[in-house]
């Protein structure tokens, strides 16, 4: 099936204000740069937005922020953000501080169908109130939930049209498991192959996660 759009408004028909996205990425890099230009362009407002970090104040979920686009941050690093830091504490902006690996591991828990799992990071800090405890080989663990998306919005290094990912280097981080916890998973990629030219032996995510 050939999954190929010809444009980022095509790709990105269906998302409304107050959804759920997933934006993959690490830092900067493997984020899907043009897809964040065309949610800013369509004006959506009232996003919750999963993401490894907040871009910066003229790039990346900046710019959705810039436009106050966001009402809610799922993120693990938002340290070089300015206005982030000024929603934050103004109140303007709902944020969830949640540590590296558990949400990873809650996003590919999402796209696995696993609905929670027991970890022992955040033990002890503010990530683990109101959370479920249970002592596991003598060490306290916090029960975490799944995260899932109305979309998924992920960069490739390589694609072919029926959908299938190559990730490069450190836009694995993210990329592969969002891809995975998407309703919709829409994938931009810097270099477009036909179907079978790819190495099956390299593909990071099969296309059937993958809708446009």
């Amino acid at each position: 099936m050939n999954k190929v759009v010809k444009n980022a408004e095509e790709a990105l028909q269906g998302i409304e204000s107050n959804m759920t996205l997933m934006l993959g990425g690490f830092g900067l890099c493997g984020i899907p740069e043009n897809s964040i230009e065309e949610l800013v362009r369509l004006g959506i407002k009232d996003l919750t937005c999963i993401s490894n970090n907040a871009g910066v104040d003229d790039f990346g979920l900046g710019l959705l922020l810039q436009g106050k686009q966001i009402k809610k941050m799922i993120s693990s690093y938002v340290g070089e953000n300015d206005e982030f830091e000024r929603q934050m504490l103004s109140g303007e902006l709902e944020v969830d501080l949640i540590p590296q690996g558990s949400l990873a591991e809650r996003c590919r828990a999402g796209g696995a169908g696993i609905p929670a799992f027991f970890t022992p990071a955040g033990f002890g800090t503010e990530v683990a109130e109101g959370k479920e405890v249970r002592e596991f080989n003598g060490k306290p663990h916090i029960l975490e939930t799944a995260l899932t998306a109305d979309f998924a919005i992920v960069k490739a290094w390589k694609g072919d049209t029926e959908g299938n990912l190559i990730f490069k280097a450190t836009a694995r981080n993210f990329n592969p498991m969002m891809a995975m916890a998407g309703k919709i998973t829409v994938a931009e990629v810097e270099e477009l192959v036909p179907a079978g030219e790819l190495d099956p032996n390299e593909i990071h995510t099969p296309g059937i996660f993958v809708q446009r």
